[in-house]
């Protein structure tokens, strides 16, 4: 194999470990935002997560229970944010702009006062994480040309939180568009006066909707800390919560190609961080601080270049005004 191939192999095999979490919270964002409710509180939730689930694990032991607490915390936050702009109408930006500064104080607050490493918690044990799995015939196949590393060096090693992020994709995909649930969920997005005069709840359905992202932003936090990383560390989330909205847009509200958003913001993460210090044509070395800032400078762009012709659904960021 060339070396370039195998840089490639390992850019690829990196832009699904950098994007699970990115994947993860975009469908989050699709689900609340198709039934009508803005969640720029993907942040936050994502960060709150990540900050339970290292918590939980480094008390029990257990990733499970550190997975657990970081769906629980989430779907609290989400409640919290559904109370505020469902329940009394509430401005859901601002709803969801201060669920992110309260996860960001309250992480380190509770942090100091459990561990008293300044908002960190202690590195976690191998036992204390969810480790990488190997698929059958892994090795065996490594010698294989091409198929062969890409077998076991890109689809195979990846711990399961990687494999629930890819595969909540055709779930998410299948519940908005062949489900009555997910009908009712757009339309609630799109017209909530058609389902209210359905005998519907509007709020429920909402609720509902705002219920399934913080599970899903609880998975991806718990990616951060216990399976990715091995613990947690303030402010880590780093704005990934905001990269996934972006990916939500650019997606058009839509599964599939917000999946690819994700893994394009992954593979330029991936990328940029084997770019660091390498002589690139014309421009010479990058500096490392533009290479750090390209991800979220593509954020910019894309957003800048697309955000004009995506049409979001049609009453997204509007309180309904009546509810059973």
């Amino acid at each position: 194999m060339s070396d370039f191939l195998f840089q490639l192999l390992l850019t690829f095999d990196a832009t699904l470990r950098v994007a699970a979490p990115l994947i993860l919270c975009g469908m989050a964002g699709i689900f609340s935002e198709r039934s009508g409710v803005i969640d720029i509180g993907l942040e936050g939730k994502m960060l709150a997560g990540a900050f339970a689930a290292a918590a939980a694990a480094v008390m029990t032991g257990s990733p499970w229970l550190g997975l657990f607490a970081a769906i629980g915390v989430s779907v609290c936050l989400s409640l919290l944010h559904g109370f505020a702009c469902i329940t009394h109408r509430g401005n859901q930006v601002i709803s969801g702009l201060a669920i992110n500064i309260l996860a960001s104080a309250l992480t380190v607050t509770i942090g100091i006062a459990l561990f008293k490493r300044g908002g960190n918690t202690p590195s976690l044990e191998q036992d204390m994480r969810f480790r990488p799995i190997e698929w059958p015939l892994a090795e065996t196949l490594e010698s294989v040309p091409l198929l062969g590393p890409i077998y076991s060096g890109v689809i195979s090693g990846h711990n399961l939180l990687v494999y629930v992020a890819l595969l909540a994709v055709p779930l998410s995909a299948w519940l908005l568009f062949r489900t009555s649930f997910g009908l009712r969920i757009r339309a609630v997005g799109e017209s909530p006066e058609a389902v209210d005069s359905a005998g519907i709840s509007v709020y429920v359905l909402r609720y509902k909707a705002v219920i399934l992202a913080g599970i899903l932003c609880g998975i991806a936090g718990a990616y951060l800390s216990i399976a990715h990383g091995g613990g947690f560390g303030r402010e880590m989330s780093a704005g990934k919560g905001y990269i996934a909205l972006a990916a939500v847009i650019f997606g058009k509200w839509r599964p599939v190609p917000t999946l690819m958003a994700c893994l394009l913001f992954g593979f330029l993460d991936a990328a940029t961080a084997r770019l660091q210090g390498v002589e690139l044509p014309i421009i010479g070395e990058a500096p490392t601080e533009l290479m750090l800032a390209l991800p979220y400078i593509l954020t910019v762009v894309l957003l800048a270049g697309f955000i004009g012709k995506a049409t979001p659904p049609k009453n997204i960021g509007e309180p309904y005004p009546k509810g059973k």
